[in-house]
């Protein structure tokens, strides 16, 4: 295979329109299949781009067309296109989430495996952008080459999602149970919560408060504090909102060798607060009542990547399926997208039940959870407006 010929489900929508506008630009993708359901909207995207309109997106898995598929319409229906490509031999990369619930994600990942024995060399990719980030790169070389030390503490502030009432009355199924299963943890916070646990791994146990429509007038979370627990001892916070501006984006993550902390207003550099011995060691050894362990502060100001976040991943997926160096060539494999969400679901259910939550987590329960908010709900969304947006400020 000399280029792979990629369809993109959900072509109309804003944030596959952002990828359309790089294929071009990646040597080995043929960008010849697009699916969506406004017939104006394929129309436009047949005539801009030069390739087969469906407004099925099934037909165009099964149209022999396309050797990929990038999956971007409205998260509920990822399952759905992913599986039937699996089926067709047809690679995947998905935008995040995965799923919507931990226990949907994990019966794609079987469908996947499944599909494999029939399919070999199938590639499954996840949107994870962010992990192509130079400074996220830094501090994930940091977390696992053992210059951090083990895990002590880990804190992310991550309140720079800012939203207002016309974002989430642009459209009828944004910020609802049925529509998006959520909010800002299964809408903003995705990238955030996969690098929380790519970083550091994922906690054994997690509680959390929750607040739903606490800024604005939806019926899901817009305001989440939530407290880890490490299978080590070591604690963590992570906080969100989509209510607070100016928003904070901190990271710190304390490790027995010393400090990482990250901070977008900081140009995004990092700073290694370095211990010249382990603080485990100085805090049993040292004679000093008050001293401080010796450090040396190391600032990493990362070099700025060849190419955008986005058209980086979808680059990293073409060249696998080219070069067939399988599931381990990929930076974000799909078969990972599992963990992040299932962070999220465990924060979302232990708010909504005021209790703590053990990971993994009860998949069954959440699903119960949350398919009892949905039958249960009564809200009234505001009428639909049309807003002005560029996605380039949404991630």
């Amino acid at each position: 295979m000399e280029k792979v010929r990629l369809g993109v489900i959900g072509a109309g929508g804003g944030m596959a329109g952002a990828h359309q506008d790089y294929f071009k630009g990646i040597d080995g993708l043929d960008y010849t299949a697009a699916s969506e359901l406004s017939e104006e909207k394929r129309n436009e995207i047949v005539e801009k781009h030069g390739v087969q309109g469906f407004a099925d997106a099934s037909e165009m898995i099964r149209s022999g067309l396309i050797d990929a598929v990038l999956i971007a319409c409205p998260h509920f229906a990822h399952p759905r296109y992913a599986m039937e490509a699996f089926d067709a031999g047809v690679h995947v990369l998905c935008e995040k989430p995965i799923a919507v619930t931990a226990k949907e994600a994990q019966e794609v990942i079987e469908a996947y495996e499944k599909a494999q024995a029939k399919h070999p060399g199938l590639i499954f990719a996840g949107m994870f952008n962010q992990r192509t980030s130079p400074a996220w790169k830094e501090i994930k070389r940091l977390c696992s080459d053992g210059s951090l030390g083990e895990l002590v503490r880990v804190s992310w502030t991550i309140t720079s999602w800012f939203r207002t009432q016309a974002y989430y009355d642009s459209g009828g199924w944004r910020a609802t149970w049925a529509g998006e299963g959520g909010g800002v943890l299964i809408n903003q916070c995705p990238h955030n919560l996969d690098l929380l646990q790519w970083f550091v791994g994922m906690p054994a146990k997690v509680s959390a408060n929750v607040s739903l429509g606490k800024y604005h007038h939806i019926e899901v979370e817009d305001d989440v504090t939530a407290l880890l627990e490490f299978p080590n001892g070591a604690t963590g916070t992570f906080i969100t909102s989509t209510g607070q501006s100016p928003g904070i984006n901190r990271l710190e993550i304390v490790g027995d060798n010393g400090t990482i902390v990250a901070d977008e207003r900081e140009g995004g550099k990092v700073v290694f607060l370095r211990a010249d011995q382990p603080v485990s060691d100085f805090t049993q050894t040292s004679k000093e009542r008050f001293g401080d362990v010796p450090c040396s502060e190391v600032t990493i100001v990362p070099a700025k990547a060849p190419y955008g976040q986005h058209e980086s991943i979808t680059r990293n997926f073409i060249e696998t399926i080219l070069d067939g160096s399988g599931q381990d060539g990929l930076i974000a494999p799909g078969t990972e997208m599992i963990h992040g969400l299932e962070l999220g679901n465990a924060m979302l259910m232990a708010g909504l039940k005021n209790q703590s939550v053990n990971l993994p987590t009860d998949r069954e329960a959440f699903d119960q959870l949350l398919s009892e908010l949905q039958a249960n709900s009564t809200f009234k969304k505001n009428e639909t407006v049309k807003t002005n947006a560029a996605m380039g400020n949404s991630f």
